[in-house]
């Protein structure tokens, strides 16, 4: 640019000279007068005169060139410089960015191994690791690397009979096995069975999953703040706070480990596309990237489309302030392309996301936008646009529910989101057994607790409030009809003006606002802490406000973003580094040794086709360690397979042997597993034990003078089972127990003994 500058101004003065030469051209040329007859001596006198201020003019020309010469030559060694500095720049932020996942990825290797006696275990005890069910998806992937072929197991999990017991699934749409499906291909063609135990590869490839989630923030933390002081930070708390920003500490095959990368580099993409200063190559490859993680992200996870339309309605918010374009088009195509490839999936045609998409496109048809005018006048364009979308949304999920397109799910969804949020209450065991899971709780005071212990909350709130005001002002000046400033200076001071940031304070807030799950708000909160300390728009915002005029607010913003991020790290250095490498030093134990026995047994004892009976997530490591059918899945996607559930759970209710027989042979059971965690259990929280559950859900709850008890004309059947007696010794016999378990076969043939 310096250079094409530099060229355009010498060729304006080559112009101008050439004008001047004309000029004196048409006045040598024109007819001497009488007077210049006369006066020939003075006009000799003057001629010289002009002659010498023509050289000193000449002189003061070459100068000039020589002059301007040396400024383009000056602007491109200074472009020269500045290029390589932001090259030096980009190339450190990338070493460090990686460095940080790399590392991260090492630490947790180290962790899981220390923790878990990983590397010194058998094969047994190894898999009894993968807890809270997640074991089920593992053992497809040693089925997939046990077939004859890659094309016969991917059959097999297509058209599977062995896992749920009378029923004939596709296990690859049901629990999104995609990654397993990768993974073992990519264990065959790359010859890895030579060198590489199968369970290891698993490992690794979701622990390098890890390191590229700590990676995409880091750089979406650097993107927006400028300085990659800021991923490093975010990267810090992150793994401070690890315990609840992940759970791959103790549930590695899970579906959030696999996708929660995808998707946060995802989000790092689209931090890239809403920036205004970037090219239209880098604009283009930011658009690439949003559609292929989007797309994978929806194929790896059940629940990837409730996440992709909270982020749907911020772009959505987004658009209606115009403060964006529009790339509706990366999100329908993705779900276009995973209804697909998911076998055509109804859950994805009754999704919000869905509705919410079309909705848009149409008030996008009508033009809707704020336009010129007063600013009630754009209030009510607003109002109008909003009425459209969900008008049409709306519209859509009604037909989506006469024409019985996933209507059984949508009803599921909308009762589950009523009594999340309070609008309702049921005594249905599937939505408040739901509402009792960790993933869908509110999270507890301790949570915040130690997000304050390590820094992070009290930053996140100066943060977060200093962008929401940026933004509403932002956003007031728009409807009001002043323009934004297009192109962002530190001077300016007007952090809420960038779409990036009005993006991720609207994102922040819903997912937290909403408590859907802290494992996808608490990573989001470290990035987003990270990048408001270490901008210096952020502080120029704040003396903006207070119009501080003693110390330069340029300089002194600079220095704060410089220094408030340096003393953060040393305090968080001194405090949590010898935590965390105590962590790796420290030998922990687990050993299981209760399901380690009952393992053994059902391997050893119990008939190859024999079907058993359980909680979800016992019956996830039954099916890893035996390979035995089981009547359900640790899956709270499939409304099918939680009705199955709670009829397997009926077994800790009040309710009659009779009663229970005829539940567990409707499922084809052989054998049932009574866990005494589960039938004892003793917690603060009673409203949320499974019995209570049952016993709301079957009518077996009498209130008395505020004080809830449990009444019926039959004894708990867990507790009752283990006396011995007539009548549930007619129609159960017990085959093995230990501390933990007890194992009854369901006799085939009643016996009446009294």
């Amino acid at each position: 640019m310096t250079e094409l500058r530099c060229r355009k101004s010498e060729t304006l003065e080559g112009d101008n000279e050439e004008e001047e030469k004309q000029k004196e051209s048409e006045l040598e040329t024109k007819p001497p007068d009488v007077e210049q007859v006369n006066g020939s001596s003075t006009a000799a006198a003057d001629g010289s005169q002009q002659k010498d201020e023509g050289e000193v003019k000449g002189g003061q020309h070459e100068q000039e060139e020589s002059s301007r010469a040396q400024s383009c030559v000056k602007a491109k060694g200074l472009s020269a410089s500045v290029f390589l500095q932001r090259l030096v720049r980009v190339f450190f932020g990338c070493l460090a960015s990686v460095a940080c996942g790399m590392l991260y990825a090492v630490y947790l290797s180290t962790y899981h191994d220390r923790k878990f006696w990983f590397s010194t275990r058998q094969e047994l005890e190894r898999e009894i690791t993968f807890q809270g069910g997640s074991g089920v998806y593992y053992y497809y992937y040693k089925r997939l690397i046990a077939a004859p072929s890659f094309e016969r197991g991917f059959y097999e999990l297509v058209v599977d009979n062995r896992t749920v017991s009378g029923q004939t699934i596709n296990a690859v749409e049901r629990l999104s096995l995609y990654p397993e499906l990768i993974t073992s291909f990519i264990y065959r063609v790359t010859g890895s069975q030579d060198f590489v135990e199968p369970i290891y590869f698993y490992i690794g490839a979701v622990l390098g999953l890890q390191a590229v989630y700590v990676t995409a923030l880091f750089v979406c933390s650097w993107v927006m703040s400028g300085t990659w002081v800021a991923g490093m930070l975010a990267v810090a708390w992150y793994v401070i706070n690890r315990a609840d920003t992940t759970k791959v500490d103790h549930a590695i095959p899970l579906r959030d480990n696999w996708a929660l990368p995808y998707f946060s580099w995802q989000v790092t993409a689209l931090t890239g596309f809403l920036r205004n200063k970037i090219g239209s190559s880098t604009e283009m490859f930011c658009y690439l990237t949003m559609s292929a993680t989007t797309f994978t992200f929806l194929l790896v996870w059940e629940h990837s489309h409730y996440v992709l339309f909270i982020q749907g309605f911020c772009l959505f918010l987004l658009d209606s302030f115009d403060l964006m374009a529009d790339i509706h088009k990366v999100y329908l195509s993705s779900l276009f392309l995973a209804y697909m490839f998911q076998f055509q999936n109804t859950a994805l045609l009754s999704s919000p996301l869905l509705s919410l998409l079309i909705g848009s496109v149409l008030a996008s048809e009508n033009c809707f936008q704020l336009g010129v005018g007063p600013l009630v006048a754009r209030v009510m364009k607003l109002f109008l646009h909003f009425y459209l979308v969900f008008t049409s949304g709306i519209t859509y999920s009604y037909l989506v529910k006469v024409s019985h397109m996933g209507a059984g799910h949508l009803d599921f969804i909308l009762k589950f989101l009523e009594v999340k949020f309070g609008l309702n209450t049921t005594t249905d065991f599937v939505p408040n057994f739901l509402l009792c899971q960790e993933s869908f709780q509110t999270p507890g005071q301790d949570l915040f607790l130690r997000l304050t212990q390590a820094s992070v909350l009290p930053f996140y709130f100066l943060v977060l409030a200093v962008c929401l005001l940026s933004a509403l002002q932002a956003i007031y000046r728009r409807l009001s009809g002043q323009p934004l400033c297009k192109t962002y200076s530190l001077e300016n001071g007007g952090i809420g003006e960038k779409p990036e940031v009005v993006y991720h304070v609207f994102h922040t807030m819903l997912f937290g606002g909403l408590a859907l799950m802290k494992y996808l708000w608490t990573p989001y909160v470290c990035m987003f802490t990270a990048f408001g300390v270490c901008s210096p728009d952020l502080w120029m915002t704040v003396f903006k406000w207070l119009k501080l005029k003693s110390i330069h607010p340029v300089v002194l913003s600079l220095i704060l973003s410089t220094a408030v991020p340096t003393i953060i790290c040393f305090s968080l250095w001194r405090e949590f580094s010898p935590r965390v490498l105590a962590e790796l030093s420290e030998l922990q134990e687990f050993y299981d040794g209760d399901t380690v026995e009952l393992m053994s047994w059902i391997k050893s004892q119990a008939p190859v086709a024999a079907v058993f009976a359980g909680s979800p997530q016992l019956l996830g490591a039954v099916k890893l360690c035996s390979g035995s059918a089981v009547t359900s899945l640790p899956l709270y996607s499939d409304i099918n397979l939680l009705k199955r559930t709670e009829d397997t759970y009926q077994v800790y209710a009040m309710r009659s042997a009779e009663d229970i027989y005829k539940l567990l042979t409707a499922q084809k059971t052989n054998y049932v597993i009574i866990e005494e965690s589960i039938c004892s259990e003793l917690t603060i929280n009673k409203g949320c034990r499974i019995k209570d559950l049952l016993d709301i859900s079957n009518g077996h709850i009498v209130y008395d003078k505020g004080e809830i008890y449990s009444f019926s004309k039959y004894g708990r059947f867990c507790h009752e089972i283990k006396m011995n007696y007539s009548p549930y010794t007619n129609y159960f016999t017990r085959v093995f127990w230990n501390r933990s378990y007890h194992v009854y076969k369901v006799n085939s043939v009643i016996s009446f003994q009294y």
